[in-house]
């Protein structure tokens, strides 16, 4: 059994754009993040005196370090508050890049301005490089807000354990995602020695005040977008399961009922962070695409079974509340530069694809849309897509493998030869990620420029 989502005229409609080059919005809030760093140096060179002995220079080097973790460790928690002019204008993934690099700097800042300080203070007390177990035990002891940053700086090093490749990989997805909500716990622990301690905050009463605005800055918009946006969408919209329905093997859909849903402001390409209050289910939130523009009355997502969570959603049960936070994502039509356009789906990375070749605005033959599969048993919303195909005039194509297990070409050639005029082609990519990077390679190969070849990975 398969579902049909028909009338894709309306969501068509709410697309259209006037189709411009975008330009990217990384290089603004790099210059601005670069610039609050030049403060940061600023600040810290001139607060420092001349140094004439070995321990001045090594403290000088902590608080230096100290300082950039400290402004690092607020650009890490924005990066988490899922920001709607980060989230649509630079894309979930970049973001969540930024901030995974953005919080190794941070860890490694931090551990180096925890042994540069102990070790110039021991260096001070006479106590030499091997005092500074027993300086830090003292430091702590004594100093204001240091037993709180202690704990702060051990929760972040646990942290960075955990989200170290192998060890990510080896843990629960939801049990990862909740140690990872522990970076709140540490900086709020962190925060207040920057203040009590810091040189700076107490010679320099504007810098003290900035630190604040910078900090409670970032804690507003955690709490506005990560606690109150998603509270006030819930209540507003109501969301509830009206059906799961096998797709194709191991992939089912799941419709949901609310008020309103054309008002969540979401848009095809877009997904959201779902969470059933179904048992065993209420304390997992996995992001999931929507694989259908949205309808006043009704979303839809298709997913995959590939671990407990996917997987559970087929026991699913008519009337479960739904609680959904997002929409999220930016592969969506604002991305579109060209007229014509080329889809390019891996596996059940065809639902956001779904929703775009149902939404995307284009005469006739200006749309492709290229899914690639194990089998033909394995594509997923086939009867949807062929009917959208022949209802706009859109070619839709599939790549399986052979009978005898060979994968297809997909190569340079391969699309030169398929569509000759790919280069003049946007070109949105989704899939698994050795998927995506074989097909983007094929791409630039068969000579699509970088900037448009739009991908967003939602494996978060």
């Amino acid at each position: 059994m398969t579902t049909t989502i028909a009338g894709g005229r309306a969501a068509r409609r709410q697309t259209m754009r006037r189709i411009r080059p975008r330009r990217s919005p990384a290089k603004p809030l790099l210059l601005v993040v670069s610039a609050g760093a030049a403060g940061v140096l600023w600040l810290w060179w001139s607060n420092t005196p001349a140094i004439a002995d070995t321990a001045g220079r090594v403290l000088a080097a902590g608080r230096i370090t100290g300082l950039l973790a400290g402004y690092l460790m607020a650009l890490v928690v924005l990066q988490m508050a899922r920001v709607p002019a980060l989230e649509r204008r630079v894309g979930s993934d970049r973001v969540a890049r930024w901030h995974a690099m953005s919080g190794r700097y941070t860890l490694c800042l931090v551990v180096a301005h925890v042994v540069l300080t102990m070790y110039g203070y021991a260096l001070q007390a006479g106590l030499g490089a091997g005092g500074i177990v027993r300086q830090t035990v003292d430091s702590v002891g004594q100093l204001p807000d240091m037993g709180k940053a202690a704990i702060g700086t051990a929760v972040l090093v646990f942290i960075g354990l955990v989200s170290i490749g192998p060890v990510r990989r080896r843990i629960p997805y939801d049990l990862w995602y909740h140690v990872h909500l522990l970076t709140y716990a540490a900086t709020f622990l962190t925060f207040w020695h920057q203040l009590s301690a810091g040189n700076e905050f107490a010679v320099e009463p504007v810098a003290r005040t900035v630190w604040y605005a910078l900090y409670g800055s970032v804690t507003a918009l955690v709490v506005w977008y990560r606690v109150i946006t998603p509270v006030r969408l819930n209540l507003r919209h109501r969301l509830r399961v009206e059906a799961v329905v096998e797709e194709a093997p191991g992939i089912v859909s799941v419709l949901m009922g609310g008020r309103k849903l054309h008002r969540m402001g979401a848009e095809a390409g877009q997904f959201f962070r779902w969470r059933f209050l179904a048992p065993g289910m209420r304390f997992s939130s996995h992001p999931y695409s929507l694989s259908a523009a949205p309808r006043p009355s009704m979303l839809r997502i298709t997913v995959k079974a590939i671990g407990d969570h996917s997987s559970a959603l087929r026991d699913l049960e008519p009337g479960t509340r739904v609680w959904a936070e997002g929409p999220y994502g930016a592969l969506t039509a604002d991305r579109r530069s060209r007229g014509k356009v080329l889809l390019v789906a891996g596996g059940v990375g065809i639902t956001p694809m779904r929703a775009l070749f149902e939404t995307l605005p284009g005469a006739a033959g200006d749309l492709t849309l290229l899914y690639r599969a194990n089998s033909t048993r394995d594509l997923a919303l086939w009867d949807e897509l062929a009917a959208i195909a022949d209802e706009r005039g859109a070619r839709l194509m599939y790549a399986v493998n052979s009978p005898d297990g060979e994968r297809p070409d997909i190569s340079p050639e391969t699309l030169r030869r398929k569509i000759p005029d790919i280069e003049v082609h946007d070109v949105f990519l989704c899939g698994p990620p050795g998927f995506a990077r074989q097909v983007y390679d094929a791409l630039r190969g068969a000579g699509v420029p970088a900037r448009r070849i739009h991908h967003e990975s939602f494996e978060m």
